[in-house]
């Protein structure tokens, strides 16, 4: 046996990482295989599962087409910063695949941040929308491989990139803005304030039993973009994930669609726990 989708995808849930099996092996250790009921498998297999990313629906109609491959070779290329510039006046997205640190640092108004070190096209199609006009920032030779990733999810509206964001981004100085970003010890201090900032987590329900921050608001990154309306817009939204990856794409796109004040934590709810550990003795 070979699986159809490797350790982490969102397609299953447990999923091994090893690249083979057999039927008697996986009868011999697969939770899912264990004898039981309809009833009690259903419940099994899909007890903390996550909702499924926006783009499945879109990708399983795309995959009942004829279509032609995509040839890299042939497609979206670097931009001029002023080609750049125009394609974004005219309506086009900005998916900035740096670090978040370096998004946080400085980024074009409006930009999604979708680390590319970090589980990308799945993301990209959980933030983004089938058809989206795409614009690319990435880190110096990464930006082909990012055009290819969301080329593998059905997303290949990509119009072209900017690809030595270090030398080009100054010189769209106008359009920059940064990112609020909050540790631990500052959201506990917010928190104490007479007006404490409404705390989103957008970890998976399964994450969330393990533990949550008091008070907090849970909307899943894969539902985020569809329920927006339920987040305040009158106090500022703190958001966080298990370890900053999901959260800083959370808060880029709250801040894409218009709210006021939004900062992501640092570390996540790993580093909420770290603040909050008995000191050793």
């Amino acid at each position: 046996m070979f699986p159809a989708h490797g350790a982490g995808s969102a397609c299953g849930k447990n999923l091994s990482t090893e690249r083979q099996s057999t039927i008697g092996e996986q009868r011999r250790t697969n939770y899912a295989c264990a004898p039981m009921s309809v009833e009690q498998f259903r419940a099994l297999v899909t007890a903390g599962q996550p909702a499924a990313p926006g783009y499945f629906a879109f990708d399983a109609a795309l995959n009942r087409q004829a279509r032609n491959l995509f040839d890299h070779t042939t497609g979206p290329q670097a931009l001029t910063v002023t080609d750049f510039a125009a394609a974004r006046t005219a309506g086009a997205i900005v998916i900035d695949a740096r670090d978040p640190h370096d998004y946080a640092a400085g980024h074009l108004k409006g930009a999604l941040n979708i680390p590319a070190d970090g589980r990308f096209a799945e993301t990209a199609g959980t933030v983004a929308q089938p058809g989206d006009r795409l614009l690319v920032v990435a880190d110096p030779d990464r930006a082909e491989e990012i055009v290819i990733r969301l080329a593998r999810i059905g997303f290949d509206q990509v119009l072209g990139y900017l690809n030595e964001p270090e030398t080009a981004l100054p010189q769209m100085a106008s359009e920059l803005t940064r990112a609020s970003r909050v540790t631990a010890d500052d959201l506990r201090t917010a928190l104490d304030s007479p007006q404490p900032p409404v705390i989103l987590d957008v970890r998976t329900a399964g994450e969330r039993e393990h533990g949550a921050i008091d008070g907090s608001t849970h909307i899943p990154l894969a539902e985020l973009s569809r329920r927006l309306t339920e987040i305040p817009t009158d106090r500022p939204v703190v958001m966080h994930c298990a370890g900053g990856y999901r959260s800083s794409v959370a808060a880029s796109l709250l801040r894409a669609t218009g709210h006021p004040d939004v900062s992501d934590l640092l570390g996540g709810y790993a580093a909420w726990q770290l603040t909050t550990a008995p000191a050793a003795v």
